[in-house]
């Protein structure tokens, strides 16, 4: 029997106890991915980069307004800096004429010198390019997983591609069996 009588809750319990009071629980944010990058050039190295972002680009992010599809990285060593290009960030509707960003302006990523460097060197060598592999929030803030791509001949996509069949075609009859 409780000192408080019968059945009544200790004086620490609360209705909504395990609830923080005036959070909403999170939404899941967004993950774009860039599947014909994947398809287009055999990957060798990523590298997770932040990018320079306004206030209307991150809602737009957020909403999924964002195709990354024709964008490419462009790395030099003189200046130091790696540059988003191509890549489309839909206005956000709610915000003002005034207070609207550019949908396909040039952004600057974020990551440390030496890899910076060590990419520019990369992308430099014949047939090597930097493209953009996903955009999703981590802590709030947007990175980039960049990825450097040797371009696939159209024979190495057509393996790709039967590879992938066969692993639907076992699934299924896994499926199917069970």
């Amino acid at each position: 029997m409780s000192p408080y009588g019968i059945g009544s809750p200790s004086p620490g319990w609360h209705l909504n106890s395990g609830f923080m009071a005036g959070k909403k629980p999170k939404s899941p944010e967004p993950e774009i991915n860039n599947r014909k990058a994947r398809h287009d050039y055999a990957i060798t190295d990523t590298l997770e980069c932040g990018i320079i972002l306004y206030g209307t680009e991150v809602k737009s992010i957020r909403a999924g307004r964002m195709s990354l599809g024709e964008g490419y990285v462009r790395a030099t060593e003189v200046p130091l800096s790696l540059e988003l290009h191509g890549v489309r960030i839909d206005e956000y509707a709610p915000a003002g004429a005034s207070s609207q960003h550019r949908p396909t302006q040039t952004r600057t990523l974020l990551a440390h010198k030496r890899e910076i460097r060590k990419l520019a060197r990369a992308s430099q060598q014949k047939g090597v390019t930097i493209v953009p592999l996903k955009a999703y929030f981590k802590n709030g803030r947007v990175k980039i997983l960049i990825g450097l791509g040797t371009g696939k001949r159209s024979y190495d996509k057509r393996q790709d591609i039967k590879k992938r069949d066969a692993q639907r075609e076992v699934q299924r009859a896994m499926s199917k069996r069970m």
